[in-house]
C-alpha cells in the first residue's frame, strides 16, 4: 500500500492530530489557531471552515491569505529534517507550521515561538 502524502491528507484530520499533541502537554486549540493565523494569514473563521471542508493540507497552505515574512525565522528540526534545509516550498510551509507546533507543545511561550 502506498503511503499518502501529508500534502493530499484532509486538513481536518492533520490539523485535529496537531490540536491533540498540543492539548496532551496541557496547550489549547486556541493556541494552535493563532499559529496558523500567525504564519498564514488565516481569521478564525476561516479555519473554522476549512476545518469543516474537504480541503487538503496542502490546498491549506497553498491558499493562505498572507503567509508571514519572518516564516524564514524558524529554524531546527522536525521529524528529523532541518526545516530551512526543505527545498520544496510546500512542504517547507508545512513543516515550519509543524515546527511552530511542536515548540508550543514543548512549553515554549507564545511570544518566542512567534518570533
Amino acid at each position: 500500500m502506498a503511503r499518502q502524502s501529508v500534502c493530499d491528507m484532509e486538513f481536518s484530520k492533520v490539523y485535529r492530530a496537531l490540536i491533540q499533541k498540543a492539548e496532551r502537554k496541557g496547550r489549547t486549540k486556541e493556541e494552535v489557531d493563532e499559529l496558523a493565523e500567525w504564519l498564514c494569514g488565516y481569521s478564525p473563521e476561516q479555519i473554522d471552515e476549512a476545518f469543516d471542508s474537504d480541503l487538503t493540507y496542502g490546498m491549506f497552505f497553498q491558499n493562505a491569505p498572507a503567509y508571514n515574512p519572518q516564516a524564514d525565522l524558524i529554524k531546527g528540526k522536525i521529524c528529523g529534517i532541518q526545516v530551512e534545509t526543505i527545498e520544496d516550498p510546500l512542504m517547507k510551509k508545512i513543516r515550519q507550521f509543524d515546527k511552530l507546533v511542536d515548540e508550543l507543545a514543548k512549553g515554549k511561550p507564545m511570544e518566542k515561538i512567534k518570533r
